[in-house]
């Protein structure tokens, strides 16, 4: 566990986690930061959790010590959101104090009560406060449904720091840097990337919920993001809001200027008309992600799909309708209300088609609203004429998604 001043009277503890499946889903191929901070006056109060604390009482004293925190001045548990790689210390913590009160709003609450048992429970509700003493003052603003019901924003006054939870977040284990005025240019850009990726895979379901956080972040004089996961922001956190407020359009159709392959092929012969597709984007400068399925995790397919501004999907028919591999990555992409996308299908069939039924059904019934540039469906392998109706939709999809392009 790491321990860091981020402002007078407050610190994080931090630690990297991997080798896990991110909500028992989510593959982290590169790891995630668990982030909890401490904010001390005359009393004090824990945001989000002792994260990587094994739950020896010494192990906690020893690390409190170094940051010259009074275990028995923490009297505050603040739970911004019940997840628990937030809250699952709680029931360890009574083994240093047992007269602590949780703080947090009424949905959060019930979880509490559910989850660990716990009853000294204070209800916050949107402009609550909390006075620890010594210009410590926090506040409170909820946010439902980023990306639980309870979650909520806490603000502390003097310094200007937003403790954001799991708004602002990202993937990635950070190294020796923490705070965004330490990363280079390749860190920085390897957390943008990463917190692509933790919005696409954990709360672009919830993307117009989302947009009212960063509202109700905009709200706020902000000095200091300080997010459950990912680097904190100290020199520019306009930047992640930023960043946020770009990620929520390509949640509905926007992209960056790259084209998002998916594909799978039985026995070669839609991979040939891929291999085509490949010589014609590097032809023309575009770049491409190629995602061979069912070879890739399901967060890099989420995270591909959602950052593109195009979308090609190279998929035979299989037993009278799409290719499964293909079909189950687009499903998935529908739950996660990923809409608007700017896309072209191509594959091959044997003796019947039915790729093209399943595919319509499935952007139907997941309301994705994607826009298709004509099909191309072709018997058997590919001859010249179906490559160069391939190409022909290839070239409609790179004029056509400059309209979607947003850096």
């Amino acid at each position: 566990m790491k321990k860091l001043k981020i402002a007078d009277g407050i610190h994080l503890l931090t630690m990297n986690v991997e080798d896990i499946l991110f909500e028992g889903i989510w593959e982290l191929a590169n790891g995630v930061t668990l982030n909890s901070y401490i904010v001390q006056g005359d009393k004090a109060a824990i945001i989000d959790g002792v994260i990587g604390w094994d739950g020896v009482p010494e192990t906690l004293y020893r690390s409190l010590e170094e940051i010259g925190v009074e275990p028995q001045k923490i009297d505050y548990l603040v739970v911004n959101h019940m997840e628990p790689d937030h809250s699952g210390w709680i029931s360890n913590f009574r083994k240093i104090k047992d007269d602590f009160t949780i703080i947090c709003t009424d949905k959060a609450a019930k979880m509490v009560a559910s989850f660990y048992g716990e009853d000294r429970i204070r209800i916050v509700k949107e402009g609550d406060t909390l006075d620890l003493g010594k210009g410590k003052v926090l506040s409170f603003h909820p946010l439902p449904n980023v990306h639980w019901p309870d979650t909520m924003f806490t603000y502390e006054r003097e310094t200007k720091t937003l403790f954001s939870c799991d708004m602002f977040g990202a993937f990635g284990r950070m190294g020796d840097h923490c705070f965004d005025d330490e990363l280079s240019l390749d860190e920085s850009d390897f957390f943008e990337s990463e917190g692509i990726r933790y919005y696409s895979n954990v709360m672009t379901t919830f993307t117009s919920s989302l947009r009212k956080a960063i509202e109700k972040a905009k709200a706020l004089e902000i000095n200091i993001i300080a997010p459950g996961h990912g680097p904190v922001y100290r020199k520019n956190p306009q930047k992640i809001i930023s960043d946020y407020t770009r990620f929520s359009q390509y949640a509905e159709g926007a992209g960056k200027n790259e084209v998002t392959i998916l594909w799978g092929s039985m026995y070669g012969m839609t991979a040939k008309a891929v291999d085509h597709v490949e010589s014609i984007l590097q032809r023309e400068g575009v770049k491409y992600n190629k995602l061979e399925l069912p070879l890739q995790s399901d967060s890099e397919m989420v995270a591909t799909v959602f950052k593109a501004a195009g979308i090609i999907i190279a998929a035979p028919t299989y037993e009278y309708k799409l290719f499964p591999p293909v079909a189950a990555a687009l499903n998935e992409v529908g739950r996660k209300k990923i809409t608007g996308k700017l896309a072209f299908r191509f594959g091959s069939y044997g003796w019947s088609g039915g790729a093209e039924k399943e595919l319509n059904e499935i952007i139907e019934r997941n309301k994705m609203k994607w826009d298709f540039i004509e099909s191309v469906e072709f018997e058997g392998a590919p001859k010249q004429e179906d490559l160069r109706r391939v190409e022909a939709g290839v070239l409609a999809l790179i004029e056509k998604m400059k309209e979607k392009v947003m850096e």
